[in-house]
């Protein structure tokens, strides 16, 4: 803390850590760069954004940093798009998505231990997938359908229905999209 600042409750951290989120309209801020806004360390923000959560904001946290939703935008629509391949195609597979204007909230896949298992994405552009791939290739993670052979669903949203028909169908051609 700098000698400017003074030691803030946790309520009031709290309250700033929401304001920060609010104020980056849609945008997420790493953890990180939170703790060094409020003064704290990175552990006392993870702690923070757990209590937030329990008092009912909606905050997630991404590839990118911690995001606070607001009001759902019910100007938006949304779809599930249930896909299938390797660690190969995914960086296909989510340009697709995003070239079609759609923006990736999320992957789910079906654990037979642990039940439904989701990853917040909030992939929006190919910017945002290339950070995604980078962190496959560089070995530190793996998609969270390897656990299911690759089987895998992906939460969208998009301004149009026909941006996800166009979707569907890029996907479809390129062997991604699980069909019966």
């Amino acid at each position: 803390m700098s000698d400017g600042q003074k030691a803030i409750g946790g309520a009031e951290r709290r309250e700033q850590l929401a304001t920060l989120l609010r104020a980056a309209n849609g945008n997420p801020i790493a953890g990180a760069e939170l703790a060094a806004r409020v003064g704290v360390s990175r552990q006392v923000v993870v702690q923070d954004m757990a209590l937030l959560r329990a008092s009912g904001r909606r905050i997630i946290g991404t590839p990118g940093g911690y995001l606070l939703l607001g009001e759902l935008d019910h100007s938006t629509v949304t779809a599930v798009l249930p896909c299938r391949h390797d660690a190969a195609q995914v960086e296909q597979e989510l340009n697709i998505m995003v070239d079609c204007g759609l923006r990736v909230l999320d992957v789910v896949v079906e654990h037979p231990l642990y039940g439904e298992l989701r990853g917040n994405l909030m992939i929006n552009d190919r910017a945002d997938v290339h950070r995604f791939v980078a962190g496959l290739r560089e070995g530190q993670y793996s998609m969270l359908a390897a656990l299911t052979g690759g089987v895998h669903l992906h939460t969208v949203e998009a301004p149009t229905q026909a941006s996800i028909a166009q979707a569907r169908q890029e996907l479809r051609a390129a062997g991604i999209l699980l069909e019966e």
